[in-house]
């Protein structure tokens, strides 16, 4: 079967499709991933078929958001500006690569305004395969709004009008395309109520939610497939040897403002706290050297994380989920979107000593942080305890028997 993988985002929401995609391929299926093109290289690295999406980078990652709460908005409003003026471009993107041989779409929550369009116009099967629990709910508030719990009614309602915004956001490029296609508003609606989702994270860490529709499953996390190339640099190897496991510092494709002054504020912060830190350059420009620091570029955290004490990141989907695989405790500092719900799912599960939200860092809440998450076994035992857990899951391989089951 010709599998179409679509998605959107920061290299976070592209990386676990490529452990679907080579579970799916594994299986003996052909699997095409669409996606932005500076992920090709990621995607034929790990021998699936690429096709690209115009998607504008400053859409997707993040890029403008500052070490402020007012910058940080901004950047969620430019973010939904280029949504809807790329809209129509994407759908018709998306929709030439569903008619590309197609005979089954997967698609993440970003695209499915546009991938429900698509698959309906061209008459494809099609499921949602998503990384967050975006469908309203009793339990919680939406997950990208970061908002603190509004009790069952009030969670519900601002679900329903996250929903809506979405729509909203795409709705000139979904209109482009039903025209394109000729589907009615209806016909895609009745494909959004019946089509299955999946959900690609543990149900240790978020638990279906009772109020969601059948045919809405979470199934465990799909993880981003390893590059066979991959070797560590022997600075990394060496750094790690000659001493006790160091505390991770990354922030994924969150810029951050001033690098040099986020850089300054880390560094006083490990000092603080006595340990030793290995801290990801990333979007944010971080640069710090020194006897009991490393800067390094990008590192497979399935290799890292093992390795290190703790986790210091912006609590993004997909590094908040390599942590619980590690089993480290994690300080988790969140910057927008998504990453305020993590962040608190990760102190509710007891493997993190708090949220420090970017807008109040400082070294030493920082410090203090990590201190807890170090020093205290509570935080470890707690973290390799739902490590375990998580590894006896396998949700790529619920994924890949709903396609055969089903289409």
């Amino acid at each position: 079967m010709r599998v179409l993988i679509a998605s959107a985002g920061s290299h976070g929401d592209v990386a676990p499709y490529t452990g679907l995609g080579t579970r799916l391929t594994a299986a003996g299926h052909e699997v095409v991933l669409a996606t932005h093109e500076r992920s090709a290289a990621l995607v034929r690295r790990c021998g699936l078929d690429f096709l690209p999406l115009p998607l504008d980078q400053g859409a997707t990652t993040g890029t403008g958001t500052r070490h402020s709460s007012a910058k940080a908005g901004l950047s969620v409003l430019e973010q939904a500006r280029l949504l809807r003026e790329l809209g129509p471009v994407m759908a018709d993107a998306l929709a030439d690569a569903c008619e590309s041989g197609a005979e089954i779409l997967l698609f993440s929550s970003g695209l499915a305004p546009l991938a429900l369009v698509a698959a309906a116009g061209v008459g494809l099967p099609s499921m949602g395969v998503f990384l967050q629990p975006l469908a309203p709910t009793r339990e919680f508030p939406p997950v990208v709004s970061g908002l603190a719990s509004l009790g069952p009614l009030g969670n519900r309602v601002a679900g329903h009008c996250a929903q809506s915004l979405l729509v909203r956001l795409y709705a000139r490029g979904a209109r482009h395309l039903r025209r394109r296609l000729h589907v009615t508003a209806h016909a895609v609606e009745r494909r959004r109520a019946a089509s299955p989702i999946y959900h690609g994270f543990s149900p240790r860490v978020v638990p279906r939610p009772c109020d969601w529709r059948p045919g809405m499953d979470v199934v465990g996390y799909w993880w981003p497939a390893e590059d066979p190339d991959w070797t560590p640099d022997p600075g990394l190897s060496e750094f790690l040897r000659s001493g006790p496991p160091p505390v991770y510092v990354g922030f994924g494709s969150m810029e951050l403002g001033d690098s040099e002054d986020l850089g300054r504020l880390v560094a006083r912060a490990l000092r603080l706290a006595g340990v030793r830190g290995v801290v990801q350059t990333g979007r944010a420009g971080l640069s710090l050297n020194g006897d009991d620091v490393l800067t390094i570029g990008a590192v497979p955290h399935a290799r890292l994380f093992p390795q290190v004490s703790a986790v210091i990141h912006h609590a993004g989907a997909g590094t908040t989920a390599a942590g619980l695989r590690a089993g480290v405790p994690a300080v988790p500092v969140p910057v927008m979107l998504d990453q305020p719900f993590w962040a608190s799912r990760l102190r509710a599960l007891g493997v993190s000593p708090g949220v420090l939200p970017v807008r109040r860092l400082s070294a030493e809440r920082l410090a203090e942080a990590v201190r807890h998450a170090v020093r205290d076994p509570w935080y470890r035992d707690r973290a390799q305890r739902l490590s375990a857990l998580i590894a006896a899951e396998d949700g790529a391989g619920q994924v890949l028997a709903a396609v055969e089951r089903n289409y």
